[in-house]
């Protein structure tokens, strides 16, 4: 960065109070909480989070010198739960990434599984087709097997992970039969996470860098139900 572009010790310093008016704040509304969903205690996190950061980076730009803690970003975390203070009913959004690594292993997995419907049903296109078709394979074996199985026993399928996360949301009752089934995660919404829960590889080079040697590649990331989870 240039001279020209420097942040002033004036703006730094401005930023130094700003973190200090919005560690009170946190504090004070830490000490009003009400309850564990409570907005108040979110909004002041998330301004901490903001305020901590831009001193940081005016900080280091100034003086070239950092903090000595870290404050996760707003960006890093939740949105302020503003869903049902009593949820009715649940929602769980859930991604999986699988990359296909052997074919071959998932034509074989897929062949055997139709060849054994087609012993049942009297057909056997459907073997012959997943043997050689990786859309047809995938259909068969996604559709034998449910999501959990498939996760467990991914290697057998010829599969390898990817990132994975689930999103459990309030709502206050179930929708009607058939209403969101042709655009199902359209209106996932952020702001009714009760919890989430993540998992990539990224975390093992976070642990990695801090010279951690757990093998747990998950991390949980909590909204106002899972505030404080430790597991």
């Amino acid at each position: 960065m240039s001279d020209a572009a420097q942040p002033t010790a004036a703006e730094v310093r401005a930023a130094a109070e700003a973190v200090k008016a919005a560690l009170d704040r946190h504090l004070a509304a830490v000490e009003r909480r009400t309850g564990d969903d409570d907005t108040a205690v979110y909004e002041a996190f998330n301004a901490l989070a903001a305020a901590a950061e831009e001193y940081d980076e005016l900080l280091y730009d100034r003086y070239d010198e950092v903090t000595p803690f870290e404050i996760p970003g707003a960006d890093d975390g939740l949105p302020p739960y503003a869903g049902p203070e009593e949820p009715h009913a649940l929602s769980l959004l859930i991604r999986r990434d699988y990359a296909v690594v052997e074919p071959q292993r998932l034509f074989a997995q897929a062949r055997r599984v139709a060849e054994a419907d087609g012993e049942d049903t009297g057909t056997a296109g459907e073997a012959a087709k997943a043997g050689v078709s990786p859309l047809a394979a995938l259909g068969v074996l996604f559709g034998e097997y449910e999501p959990d199985e498939i996760a467990s026993r991914h290697k057998e399928f010829g599969l390898e992970e990817g990132d994975s996360t689930l999103w459990v949301t309030a709502a206050e009752e179930l929708p009607e039969p058939g209403e969101w089934l042709d655009a199902p995660f359209e209106h996932a919404d952020p702001e009714r996470i009760v919890c989430r829960f993540d998992v990539s590889s990224v975390f093992d080079d976070h642990e990695d860098d801090e010279g951690d040697d757990g093998d747990d590649r998950g991390r949980e990331q909590g909204g106002p139900a899972a505030a404080g989870d430790d597991s």
